[in-house]
């Protein structure tokens, strides 16, 4: 395997897409600290520029900052 189908992907968190800025196969959740494939990223903060496993995760953190 390539380090790009291992390695953890640089993203610029975007209105409903992202931008690829490093290759990889998966970003970390800014909550739970678990590893999200990009293939099933599908919540994130535009704002914070940070992943979320979930909508609970999603949840969690704008209730933080709210």
């Amino acid at each position: 395997m390539s380090s790009s189908q291992t390695a953890h992907a640089t993203l610029h968190y975007g209105d409903g897409e992202f931008a690829v800025l490093k290759p990889g196969r998966f970003v970390t959740c800014a909550v739970s600290g678990k590893t999200i494939p990009l293939e099933t990223l599908r919540y994130w903060s535009v704002s914070h520029q940070e992943a979320y496993a979930g909508p609970g995760e999603a949840f969690q953190r704008l209730g933080q900052v709210a």
